[in-house]
């Protein structure tokens, strides 16, 4: 049996084909099968999500990995209509870890759970041999309270409204600078951050939200071709509505990378009804201001998703594949 590769975790087309080969095959259940950021149990009155934590370095520009594990439990339930309310965790930690650095990463986490207003209520906590671990792992698992109902790519229409919430890549880019030493003279951080405050104010706003979900590991590419093939619509993007900042963008041009491809950790895609998008844009922008209507659905080529230029041309922007940046998150 082929063994498992660095590719089969990357969030792109190995990474599915794994999940739907093995995981789905031996889990199959209706909640399961509907492959949303959390799961929807008791009648649609909670939120269920679960995720790991292996982000190397520990700490970079804009966070470290306890905020990346709140920050990602929190907004995958946030993503589902849900205010997160309760938290689990549990930390495989190297020894010879540094306990300053422990409690740093600690304190990121309050800090976090108190933005979304959650508690952690258990935890587990391991101690491995030098070597068996690179210097800590977290497991997450998060609970929320669905405060709007209904939220699915399966329920995106035809001529459906796509807004992305802010400039892509920022996470991935950071990583990678911060992974390889490069001297960046910018302010280039990670975007990671607690999404439920912007959720809130959607739902509060009246807007018909017909899916989000958090661009993370794949990038926007890995969400639009997702919910291209569950919703089988066609997305059009305008790929000069995609809003790339020039650190993101200097980068990729140097190094080959596809802004779409890369991770985020504050960033959601958000498909909306026509009649809301202009509204939906207006909150998104208040909370920051490169948020952007970057396309639409159509029937033109089902599961498909096409990007536009500024110049009349277009080509399918394919879901993400090969060894994309390991340990992102």
């Amino acid at each position: 049996m082929p063994q498992i590769k660095l590719a089969h975790g990357n969030g792109g087309v190995e990474n599915n084909r794994l999940i739907e080969d093995i995981f789905y095959k031996a889990f199959d259940n209706p909640i399961l099968a509907k492959s949303e950021d959390a799961a929807v149990i008791e009648g649609g009155k909670l939120a269920f999500t679960t995720d790991s934590f292996t982000v190397t370095p520990l700490f970079f520009a804009g966070g470290d990995i306890g905020k990346l594990a709140v920050c990602g439990t929190c907004n995958d339930l946030a993503m589902m209509g849900a205010k997160p309310k309760y938290l689990t965790c549990a930390f495989i930690i190297e020894e010879g870890l540094d306990r300053g650095e422990l409690q740093s990463i600690v304190a990121s986490m309050a800090k976090e759970l108190a933005i979304n207003g959650a508690v952690i209520v258990s935890g587990d906590t391991k101690v491995v041999p030098k070597g068996s671990v690179d210097r800590l792992f977290i497991n997450t698992s998060g609970i929320g309270e669905i405060g709007y109902e209904g939220i699915s790519a399966s329920g995106i229409a035809n001529e459906d409204v796509i807004l992305v919430s802010r400039d892509i890549g920022c996470h991935g880019a950071t990583i990678f600078a911060a992974r390889e030493g490069m001297e960046m003279s910018s302010t280039l951080q990670s975007d990671c951050i607690s999404l439920y405050p912007i959720v809130q104010k959607l739902i509060e706003s009246g807007i018909q939200i017909k899916a989000m979900r958090d661009a993370t590991r794949g990038g926007l590419a890995a969400v639009l071709n997702e919910w291209a093939k569950q919703s089988s619509l066609c997305i059009e993007i305008q790929e000069d509505k995609i809003p790339i900042v020039n650190e993101v963008m200097g980068l990729c041009e140097l190094l080959g990378f596809e802004a779409t491809a890369l991770a985020n950790e504050g960033t959601f895609v958000l498909a909306t009804h026509p009649q809301d998008a202009s509204k939906a844009l207006e909150i998104l922008q208040s909370f920051n201001t490169n948020a952007s209507i970057i396309g639409h659905t159509s029937q033109h080529y089902p599961q498909r998703v096409v990007l536009r230029s500024a110049w009349g041309t277009a080509r399918f922007l394919d879901m993400p594949s090969g060894e994309l940046l390991p340990r992102i998150c």
